[in-house]
């Protein structure tokens, strides 16, 4: 499957779509406090999307996922089914992660939240986990190579000593949920893909405190760490522009510009 590029039009629309995944976190923060189910935020999100933003949730029956959104705490890197068995608790870091459909196109982005009081390390790993989604976002514009981003996530988590989880990536976006390139955040073949204006992604570094490797639990989806370490993951849908590239799913409580613009 090649690389679509997308017109002004398709980015416009994927600009909605990015902004209304990035509302459901925004929405989504106040209720992630000590003793609620992740079933209730799934349903909240739920709600959110459908009634509020008259849009769909792409993960809803995706393969079969079971909920609207994915909801990681602690040791799951990813793809966490929400659940009335698992209540967040003091400490716990949170991962949520949402796709929204409007107008046939996509928005997807996840972001971290601490549970009440967060432990100084989950809360690093978060800050450093985030900080390496900055960095690669920064190095995007058109004529670099695609695996520059992934050295430069690599390089920046593995001199805290954590690692990158080699099984998952980020991937083109559009009308489809995944499309190519896949994006791996970490220095690998890239099949020699040059950024151009136009392409659209999402780059989503799923980091751990301890040992890269990860294990899927009998669900089929829900992923962990093999050593029990906690994960973290940050994910924005980024495109392409003449001179750099704007963020699509930007939330206020982001601390990078939405246009990053490269001076030649």
């Amino acid at each position: 499957m090649a690389i679509i590029i997308k017109t002004p039009k398709q980015i416009n629309k994927m600009r909605i779509a990015g902004r209304l995944a990035a509302e459901v976190l925004e929405m989504i923060q106040a209720y992630i406090i000590p003793n609620i189910s992740t079933a209730t935020l799934d349903r909240l999100c739920h709600q959110y999307i459908t009634t509020k933003q008259n849009a769909l949730s792409a993960c809803l029956n995706y393969h079969g996922f079971p909920k609207s959104v994915c909801i990681s705490i602690n040791d799951v890197v990813c793809h966490g089914i929400p659940s009335e068995d698992v209540i967040l608790k003091e400490g716990d870091i949170v991962n949520v992660d949402v796709t929204v459909v409007k107008d046939q196109y996509h928005g997807d982005t996840s972001a971290m939240f601490m549970v009440g009081q967060p432990t100084t390390h989950g809360q690093y790993l978060c800050q450093i986990t985030q900080e390496s989604l900055y960095l690669a976002i920064h190095m995007v514009k058109p004529g670099i190579r695609l695996r520059t981003l992934g050295i430069v996530i690599q390089r920046f988590i593995e001199k805290q000593n954590y690692s990158v989880v080699r099984e998952y990536c980020g991937h083109g976006i559009g009308k489809q949920f995944h499309e190519e390139p896949q994006v791996l955040h970490y220095d690998a073949d890239d099949g020699g893909v040059v950024l151009q204006p136009g392409m659209a992604f999402t780059i989503e570094p799923m980091i751990n405190a301890g040992d890269s490797k990860v294990y899927c639990m009998s669900d089929g989806w829900t992923v962990k760490t093999q050593d029990s370490s906690l994960s973290a993951q940050y994910e924005h849908t980024v495109v392409v522009t003449q001179n750099g590239c704007e963020i699509l799913t930007l939330r206020q409580d982001d601390t990078i510009p939405r246009i990053i613009v490269h001076k030649h």
